[in-house]
């Protein structure tokens, strides 16, 4: 089981960066990677960080969503502080710049 698992997140787009292909998409939030860990789309899972209020390299937390999108192969886990917790809600607002491009839905 996914959730609640301990991971270690590899950033690669920084909170307060931009998307290096797409310019206008700014990151409110750090996003990574779990390394070593394949995704269906072949790459190592990508995950936000929830919880973590300034830029990081690196962040060990627990998995306490998967947005599941609908019409991609791509599953993102969220990532937060062992202590924190999100409601679906929250994590939504904070995962909308860019899921807001996707047809997807939170499991908790």
């Amino acid at each position: 089981m996914v959730l609640g698992r301990i991971v270690t997140v590899t950033v690669d787009r920084e909170m307060g960066t931009y998307h290096p292909e797409h310019p206008h998409m700014y990151y409110p939030i750090n996003y990574g990677y779990i390394r070593g860990t394949v995704a269906p789309d072949g790459e190592e899972q990508d995950a936000y960080i929830l919880g973590v209020d300034k830029p990081v390299k690196e962040f060990t937390g627990k998995v306490i969503a998967i947005i599941h999108r609908n019409d991609d192969i791509e599953e993102k886990w969220v990532v937060a502080p062992v202590e924190r917790s999100f409601s679906k809600e929250e994590i939504a607002e904070k995962v909308h710049f860019q899921e807001q491009y996707f047809d997807s839905h939170i499991m908790v």
